[in-house]
């Protein structure tokens, strides 16, 4: 649902639209503390503290993705209050572009850099296996995180606070039952605490994007039938005066 923020109270708008905002950050954290319970419960307390050694560059990739994605969401909020629809879609299109491909390189990179960044933090030599384990899958899903957070942004800018947080509970939970699956019945260990965060986020990033693509193309037709009705009042008009 598109929602124009600029018209009703004030107050009540942004108290009814950051609400599903702070519910939604809460959610995004809930993906780390699902794996530390899982493995802590079914597989051990070393792999409880790889999974906690990893969670500081976690953190930090999320922080990055989201302050990214909150550049955009201002652009793009601008045009879409403004009225400009077709700049706009073009705005989300760049915007969706530019952070999926930086979301590839820093795939790339964390590959690289996981096990420096490990040493850095002090990771314990004991548990370093299991925590480059977690790491480096994670990392291999960066691209969806960048894009979760970006589509996120892009729905924000229009109004709409609900939709992504639907995404987002539906991913968490999809996250802990393929968390179980994978550790107690495939018996994966640290390994298949990460696969499950990579998949619930690639799935949720999925159906966020069709979703929106959905939405950008009956905002557009709306704009250009609007475009077309105002051509064809200009023409009656001029029409008549002749």
């Amino acid at each position: 649902m598109v929602k124009n923020l600029t018209e009703g109270k004030p107050l009540k708008l942004l108290f009814f639209f950051a609400l599903p905002m702070v519910a939604g950050n809460l959610f995004q954290q809930l993906y780390n503390m699902v794996d530390s319970m899982v493995v802590g419960k079914f597989v051990g307390e070393d792999a409880l503290a790889a999974v906690g050694s990893s969670f500081p560059v976690v953190f930090l990739a999320i922080a990055i993705a989201a302050g990214l994605s909150m550049g955009c969401t201002v652009v793009i909020s601008q045009l879409f209050g403004a009225g400009r629809i077709h700049e706009m879609i073009t705005t989300v299109s760049t915007s969706l572009i530019s952070l999926g491909v930086l979301g590839l390189i820093i795939m790339g990179i964390g590959e690289v850099i996981a096990e420096p960044l490990l040493k850095l933090l002090g990771t314990d030599p004991d548990i370093m296996a299991d925590s480059l384990t977690y790491l480096r899958i994670y990392f291999g899903g960066a691209v969806f995180l960048f894009l979760y957070n970006t589509l996120n942004g892009i729905y924000n800018a229009l109004g709409d606070s609900k939709t992504p947080l639907k995404f987002l509970i539906v991913s968490a939970l999809t996250n802990i039952v393929l968390d179980l699956l994978f550790v107690i019945k495939f018996d994966m260990g640290v390994a298949g605490v990460a696969w499950a965060t990579l998949i619930a986020q690639g799935i949720c990033a999925v159906f966020s994007f069709f979703v929106l693509i959905r939405r950008l193309t009956a905002l557009k037709r709306e704009k250009d039938e609007e475009e077309n009705k105002i051509i064809k009042h200009r023409l009656d008009t001029l029409t008549r005066w002749r």
